[in-house]
């Protein structure tokens, strides 16, 4: 007979609510041998830390197709370093809105199913990046609450973001942004999983058919929620560190940092499985 036999997977978890280390091995890891295990962790837990793991990127890539399929950065790339170093591309500028509380893919049929973070070069200070899990936050919430906010409507768009890092752009910038649409989203995703999260951040403009000021109260109200202590979590990056979250149903954003700074991640991400449904 071929082969050993498969080790436990080795977990340990960050807080009740979120967040999860992994102790498996780089070769268990680029094995495929825990993929379904680590899938349904990820789930359940919003974010996994895989400590000092050094992946090369090769073995990124390896260790995200043992997952699903890899989806495509806009440009073509399966890898994809993030980093605010303009001279590299003018096209990295949208990265000024990692710093407000996001989820990846937002207007496409399909959201992401999973991003995947390297750490290569880091910040002397500051650029972690925190996580909030918005099952967690939307499973806390009073009863009365969630029958208020079944059947609401969200109204989400690029240009919304665009105005927290530069609420003043120029017309040809607002315009640009503008042409890519809008899309509206329930407030609450019903997974086919049967479990809900709430679909909030900083592309939500408002809540369809709401008064402007009781619509910017509640979505600010309901972020302010799920990015509370119950369900988030700061990493504080070490060089080699890999980071997954479920993009589905959890927020994330890095904290400042010193864009000079050379600060490196490469990042993976995973096709989409499902679409945003009441």
């Amino acid at each position: 007979m071929n082969g050993t036999a498969k080790s436990p997977l080795e977990t340990k978890e960050i807080k009740p609510k979120v967040g999860s280390v992994i102790l498996a091995d780089k070769e268990a890891l680029l094995s495929g041998v825990h993929a379904a295990e680590i899938a349904d962790l990820m789930e359940r837990r919003g974010v996994l830390i895989f400590p000092k793991v050094n992946f090369t990127d090769e073995e990124q890539l390896r260790f995200t197709r043992t997952l699903g399929n890899i989806a495509k950065e806009n440009s073509g790339e399966e890898i994809f370093p993030i980093t605010l170093d303009f001279g590299r591309s003018e096209g990295i500028k949208y990265l000024l809105g990692s710093f407000y509380w996001h989820f990846d893919g937002f207007s496409q049929p399909m959201p992401v199913r999973a991003s995947i973070l390297c750490a290569k070069i880091l910040s002397p200070t500051g650029g972690n990046t925190e996580f909030a899990n918005c099952y967690a936050a939307y499973d806390e919430l009073p009863e009365d609450e969630k029958a208020k906010l079944e059947g609401l409507r969200v109204e989400h768009s690029a240009w919304n973001t665009l105005l927290y890092y530069h609420p003043e752009p120029n017309q040809a910038e607002l315009e640009a942004y503008m042409s890519v649409g809008e899309v509206e989203l329930p407030l609450v995703w019903t997974h086919r999983s049967g479990r809900k999260s709430l679909v909030i951040g900083c592309s939500a403009s408002h809540v369809v058919g709401m008064e402007r000021k009781q619509s910017a109260l509640l979505l600010n109200r309901l972020r302010e929620w799920a990015t509370s202590e119950p369900f988030h979590y700061s990493h504080t990056w070490s060089v080699g560190d890999m980071v997954m979250w479920d993009n589905t149903g959890t927020l994330h954003r890095a904290t400042a940092y010193d864009p000079a700074c050379g600060r490196e991640l490469h990042r993976t991400k995973l096709e989409g499985e499902e679409p945003i449904t009441a």
